[in-house]
């Protein structure tokens, strides 16, 4: 059973923990909190904010509000999922999960069925959690999305975004999110499946990946493409790399969302040792039965 349990926060009290809570998982920049007035004003208003509890102990939070979107039809309701975040202690331990399987839920019960956010398309636990273990898709590639950040996780990079797209009431997703999920693929299921990754790693005498100098010709209707297993680490170490990283990604999901690929899958795997983490793009329409 998990240690923590889940609930809907509301009160100006609440909102002053999660503040500190932003604090410590993005440290570095108070002009990037949402304040507590902001975040009471949301959920007065179609909002939520929902914390994950350890023995009374905030450890995790997500936030987001009503939006609207454009369609051939006109404007449509959905809700946009703007923050969540982890304390470091408990990153890895299901928090995330059941924060996101909760704000499901919840916004199922407001009438709606579309849920958008955006994530680092670098960062692979982000990525595992997002697509392989939620079920999200994504076909749109923001660059510098939040202008220059200044927090210590992002500053000095360009702040480039997938935004990702949550159709709540698919079968895709409640295969994932219901009592009994769908494991998520290994790297035995790439292997089975004949695929192979549209590039191999190169790896320096540090032992940290190269990113391909050229892009390779996207041509298969299943894409397997593989990134650094932790960026951030990466990042650490040497900045320069971090951004040729960034700018090869970039041209990378660009190309094949204007090929009309659709990300569709995450592998995160330490079967062989080395741990990998690599995204499966789909091509074909957006049509969402065709990826189950």
């Amino acid at each position: 059973m998990p240690s923590f349990n889940i609930r809907l926060l509301e009160s100006p009290e609440d909102m002053s923990l999660v503040e500190d809570l932003q604090r410590a998982v993005w440290p570095g920049s108070e002009t990037d909190v949402v304040p507590a007035h902001m975040l009471i004003t949301a959920v007065h208003n179609g909002g939520l904010v929902l914390g994950a509890f350890s023995e009374e102990k905030i450890i995790g939070f997500v936030f987001g509000f009503p939006g609207l979107e454009s369609t051939p039809d006109g404007p449509r309701a959905k809700h946009c999922s703007h923050m969540m975040g982890i304390h470091p202690s408990h990153r890895d331990s299901g928090v995330g999960f059941a924060l996101k399987r909760a704000q499901w839920q919840m916004v199922r019960h407001q009438g709606l069925d579309h849920v958008t956010w955006t994530y680092d398309p670098l960062l692979s636990r982000n990525a595992y959690l997002n697509i392989a273990k939620l079920g999200a898709v994504c076909t749109t590639y923001r660059r510098a999305e939040y202008g220059e950040m200044r927090d210590g996780l992002n500053a000095g990079l360009p702040s480039d975004r997938f935004q990702v797209d949550w159709w709540i009431n698919t079968r895709r997703v409640e295969r994932r999110l219901g009592k009994r999920s769908r494991p998520t693929l290994k790297l035995t299921h790439i292997a089975r499946s004949g695929l192979h990754p549209l590039y191999s790693l190169q790896y320096r005498t540090d032992d940290l990946p190269r990113p391909p100098e050229h892009l390779p010709p996207l041509e298969d209707r299943l894409l397997v493409v593989e990134i650094p297993d932790d960026f951030l680490a990466l990042k650490s170490i040497d900045f320069a790399l971090a951004r040729d990283w960034r700018f090869f990604t970039r041209e990378l999901f660009e190309a094949a969302f204007a090929a009309s690929y659709i990300v569709t899958d995450f592998v995160f795997d330490r079967a062989e040792g080395k741990p990998r983490s690599l995204y499966v793009l789909t091509h074909g329409e957006s049509t969402l039965e065709q990826f189950e």
